[in-house]
């Protein structure tokens, strides 16, 4: 998979939980982001906000999920002496449970999909051609 490859798939999921099906549709991603955060906000009135706790073992995840945060109007932040790994949120419960938290488990399998290839042709090309993985003995 190609980094342009990557960006595509990354855009086909945001657009799934955006609602657009074509490309022109995603054209107007940007407008659907503000619906989103206008609808999140309506939730909020509705359905209290709740506090949120992720435990995000990976620096990549993490940035993940505060990109994703950001893009819907939350702010992820932390408490003093919780651990680097801690992402905190506040947010309605259906908008954590229907959106913001599938769309982040299908962007982050992409990327780790991504990453993951990307590290094995480095070390075969840079390293060592025959590090295909780990053997069991």
């Amino acid at each position: 998979m190609t980094e342009q490859q990557l960006r595509e798939q990354l855009r086909k999921i945001s657009a799934l939980y955006e609602g657009a099906t074509t490309p022109g549709e995603r054209s107007a991603a940007a407008a659907a982001i503000e619906r989103v955060k206008k609808a999140i906000a309506a939730i909020g009135y509705t359905e209290p906000l709740l506090e949120y706790q992720f435990t995000l073992p990976d620096l990549w995840q993490r940035r993940l999920f505060w990109a994703l945060c950001r893009r819907y109007g939350l702010e992820p932040f932390r408490y003093k002496r919780q651990r680097q790994t801690t992402v905190m949120v506040q947010a309605p419960k259906t908008f954590v449970d229907r959106t913001l938290w599938p769309e982040y488990r299908q962007l982050r399998d992409a990327l780790n999909h991504y990453l993951n290839q990307a590290t094995d042709r480095i070390i075969r090309e840079e390293i060592y051609g025959g590090a295909d993985g780990f053997q069991a003995r």
